[in-house]
């Protein structure tokens, strides 16, 4: 019975001295900094934010390029004749002159949907942040539930195999026996199911980083050092900082600026056109003779402008005010749907934080003293053994509990302060100005 009692008693000091030093459980082998690195310079998504502001760029530049010119071969009154001789033959140019500032104000509304994608980009980058961080806290909890379970796997064939020896010496009951082994049998199931999420989190954290090969490895990292963050601040520094609120006010610009291009639209361009042209009629006479002779080199012009009688753009000018308010209308909504997002997850953060805080004051040493008590009475002959698992086993469990709050914890900050913007390795559009080009970083937090 004294074997069995020590294998019991530092089986619950591997279980409180482990989760008293979550900190320093592994050694620093990768860090969440090199995460990071690897993601940001891996994940395709970003390259595809950056071709995206490049190609907002190629817009900008070509909206404000002038019209060509038209150039033109000039041939008129081409039939034979003692007179016409093959008519007037020439060339001329053509060219658009764009007014009221039409070409500027096409270069603006441009410029306004670049800074949309580029909010757009810095709004990916954030995203695959997130998801990097979010799957790392995950993969560090995760860490050391399997640490803990592989030492309870040892301790706990080590306790069926003296237990055995004592049945055979008449110093322990067949149930004891029984008990240690289902419960060895139970933690080996435990093992394998935490070795299962852990391979789960790295393969995500393999996908963001674009490192198929990564396999699991020792993380470096303190489970418990979650920073403490306050519902106002935290709404004052995404309303400051949001890519998504940010994108809203530059589309409020954008809108207001394609008024404004719109009702410039009535205003015509000026066609304008001219030349040189060497003209074969007989039609000048010499004052000294009856011989005529040909005209010779003249030339031309025209001027040509639009009359803006039936269409003045005025149902475009309808759409575009219309626009203005949808887009003054967005930014009040986007600010709505970020306070209704951050109130839930801002939530779930102070729920995960009370219960790691209730656990580790109150809950975890009531449970380390209440199977104290239970190993106590064992050793005295006045519990049975399987009292003594039922306590091991609710400490064991308010730890598993313990780590998942932290988890979660985390995770929450991680969303808060990484401006409450979605996680995922599916894409999803960028903004209007991107014509289809699209986005994306990873699946988020396990909960």
């Amino acid at each position: 019975m004294r074997f069995l009692f020590s294998i019991v008693l530092a089986w619950v000091t591997v279980i409180f001295t482990t989760s008293a030093s979550l900190a320093q459980s592994v050694p620093p082998t990768l860090t969440l900094a090199e995460l990071e690195r690897m993601a940001l310079e891996r994940n395709p998504t970003i390259g595809q934010a950056k071709a995206a502001v490049d190609a907002a760029a190629g817009r900008v530049k070509q909206a404000g390029l002038y019209p060509n010119p038209v150039l033109s071969a000039i041939g008129e009154e081409m039939s034979y004749g003692p007179i016409i001789r093959g008519g007037e033959i020439g060339g001329g140019v053509e060219q658009r002159i764009v007014t009221a500032g039409k070409l500027g104000l096409s270069r603006k509304v441009a410029e306004q949907s670049r800074l949309e994608t580029e909010e757009g980009a810095r709004a990916q980058r954030q995203r695959v942040l997130n998801a990097v961080r979010s799957l790392y806290y995950q993969a560090l909890g995760e860490q050391y539930m399997v640490q803990v379970r592989n030492r309870l796997v040892r301790l706990a064939g080590e306790a069926v195999r003296i237990s055995k020896e004592l049945v055979n010496v008449g110093q322990a009951d067949q149930p004891d026996q029984l008990a240690a082994d289902v419960e060895s049998k139970r933690i080996e199931l435990e093992l394998t199911d935490a070795r299962d999420k852990q391979d789960r989190t790295w393969r995500q954290l393999a996908a963001i980083v674009n490192l198929p090969e990564l396999k699991p490895v020792p993380l470096v990292g303190d489970l418990e050092a979650i920073p403490l963050l306050e519902l106002e601040q935290a709404l004052a520094s995404i309303y400051g900082e949001s890519p998504e609120l940010r994108a809203a006010t530059v589309d409020v610009t954008r809108a207001e600026l394609e008024l404004k291009r719109a009702r410039k639209e009535k205003i015509p361009d000026l066609i304008v056109s001219g030349g040189v042209r060497y003209n074969r009629e007989l039609l000048e006479q010499s004052t000294s003779s009856t011989i005529r002779r040909p005209v010779g080199p003249e030339g031309f012009f025209n001027i040509g402008v639009e009359v803006p009688l039936f269409n003045r753009n005025q149902g475009n000018v309808a759409v575009a005010k219309a626009g203005v308010d949808r887009a003054k209308l967005d930014v009040d909504r986007t600010k709505l749907a970020l306070r209704s997002r951050l109130a839930e997850v801002y939530r779930s953060y102070r729920t995960s934080m009370a219960r790691a805080d209730l656990y580790k004051k109150d809950m975890l040493p009531k449970a380390q003293k209440a199977y104290e008590l239970y190993l106590n009475s064992f050793r005295q002959m006045a519990a049975a053994y399987p009292q003594v698992l039922i306590s091991q086993r609710n400490l064991f469990q308010l730890q598993d509990d313990y780590v998942s709050s932290l988890v979660n914890a985390w995770q929450r900050s991680v969303e808060i302060q990484g401006l409450l913007l979605s996680v995922g390795i599916e894409m999803s559009g960028m903004n209007s100005s991107m014509e289809g080009m699209q986005q994306g970083g990873i699946v988020g937090s396990n909960q």
